[in-house]
């Protein structure tokens, strides 16, 4: 029986950190085995600054995904974001040696090797080398070369660059964890993944994934990513002008733009009031639900505008034409009310909220179908395609039965031992008695012969 290939993927974000352990099931769906959760620490704006912190949060949602599967995680294919990314548009080619050679795989791995070995800027490292269109002895559009002929093989490529001391500090950050890194992945991929179809790729869209502490941009055209980007603002920036706004501590921000935020303030009337709790006994505090939506709008304008300055870079100025397929909002900031329609207004672009569903089995729990655990499911995905074990089933150890020690007694019926222990007494006593009935023998005797010696004496 074929072992089932057990996927992990760790989400390693600015506000939670997501450990998710998968399976592909006999449909080709995702069944999810086991998730687990904490709260980042040591993170910033998807950046590692705090590698203890870090590594605590990684073992603690490591530990439940583990309590909570029944498997032991040895690899993890992590997700990487932060404003330290960027990508660039490279084309290269190779001259091959024998053209009446079919093009192979091996013929693309060294183009793609040869791409790989460019200079980038002092402290930048490449992370990803995708392949757009080749071109062989110059005829274009080709997005399959395997099986061609041609002498001449040329690609575009989508080239996605990071910060070198970024990218080994989360490698340090799992290793330290006990655990080992199988693979690196740009967030905003395995997001598209997750919850873009191939239709939506063909046409063109734009996957905006609002994370806590990044926004990622994926722009795919012809099934082809074509950009990618990370702006440095999420959902934290929104929770701090709440906190700023309203005078109110962090945890009662995020509480109130969780249940009360609305990206459109002219939903809310003024006389809708929401008081929060004092601080060791002061007054409570009322927050005008307007005003709250006012704050938070603010806000989700710029992210959007800022995203949109991106596609726009790639569609020149009217990227509706291009991507046919619109923008699919994904990620926490996604769940926000309604941010589709503040979105759709400023773009003037068809927007959906990107749910994992579709690749998700029909059993799963409802809460891993959630925006908010895209990036995760989608860096699962990556794992499978890996092809390694990167989880053991821990089976239920049988405590083996400890032999126990009794030294071997010899059962003797009680008469029998009253019997030899009244004969051992009555041997000892009969000694005592033999000894001592010799001895006055012994004294009588002497005396008797000492009167005997003394008789004889005087008689003489």
């Amino acid at each position: 029986m074929e072992k089932d290939n057990i996927a992990v993927g760790l989400d390693i974000g600015t506000t939670k950190i997501v450990a998710m352990i998968g399976k592909k099931n006999e449909y080709g769906k995702l069944e999810i085995l086991g998730i687990g959760k904490s709260k980042s620490l040591g993170v910033a704006r998807g950046v590692v600054n705090n590698i203890t912190q870090t590594i605590q949060s990684i073992q603690q949602a490591v530990q439940e995904a583990e309590n909570n599967s029944g498997y032991k995680i040895k690899d993890v294919v992590v997700g990487i974001a932060g404003q330290h990314i960027r990508s660039i548009q490279h084309t290269d080619y190779i001259s091959r040696h024998n053209p009446e050679e079919v093009i192979g795989g091996n013929d693309i791995q060294l183009l793609i090797d040869q791409v790989n070995k460019l200079a980038m800027l002092p402290g930048e490292e490449i992370i990803h080398v995708l392949p757009q269109e080749f071109k062989i002895d110059g005829q274009s559009e080709i997005k399959e070369p395997i099986g061609m002929y041609g002498g001449r093989l040329e690609s575009s490529f989508h080239v996605v660059v990071g910060q070198a001391s970024s990218i080994r500090n989360v490698g340090r950050c799992i290793q330290s964890s006990g655990i080992e890194l199988s693979g690196l992945t740009l967030e905003p991929l395995a997001s598209a993944d997750a919850v873009l179809s191939q239709e939506e790729k063909e046409a063109g869209v734009a996957l905006i994934d609002i994370g806590g502490g990044t926004t990622d941009l994926a722009i795919f055209k012809d099934g082809i990513i074509r950009h990618t980007a990370v702006i440095p603002f999420g959902g934290n920036v929104i929770t701090d002008d709440i906190k700023e706004g309203c005078s109110i501590i962090e945890k009662q921000a995020e509480l109130l733009k969780v249940k009360f935020g609305s990206a459109w303030p002219g939903e809310n009337r003024d006389n809708e009031i929401v008081s929060i709790p004092g601080l060791r006994g002061r007054e409570p505090k009322e927050i005008s639900l307007k005003n709250l939506s006012k704050i938070i709008h603010a806000r989700v304008v710029e992210i959007v505008d800022l995203v949109f300055t991106e596609v726009k870079a790639y569609g020149h100025e009217d990227p509706r034409k291009k991507l046919i397929a619109g923008i699919v909002l994904t990620g926490g900031g996604a769940q926000l009310k309604h941010i589709k329609q503040l979105v759709e207004y400023i773009t003037g672009m068809d927007t959906r909220i990107g749910y994992p569903n579709e690749h998700l089995a029909g059993n799963s729990d409802e809460e891993i179908s959630s925006p908010l655990y895209a990036t995760a499911v989608g860096l699962v995905m990556k794992s499978i395609e890996n092809k390694s074990q990167s989880a053991i089933r821990v089976e239920a150890l049988e405590q083996p039965k400890i032999p126990t020690y009794r030294p071997a007694v010899v059962q003797a019926p009680i008469q029998e031992v009253y019997e030899s222990v009244e004969e051992q007494v009555d041997q000892s006593v009969n000694e005592k008695h033999n000894s001592t009935v010799n001895r006055i023998q012994r004294n009588f005797f002497d005396r008797y012969v000492d009167k005997i010696k003394d008789f004889l004496d005087n008689a003489e």
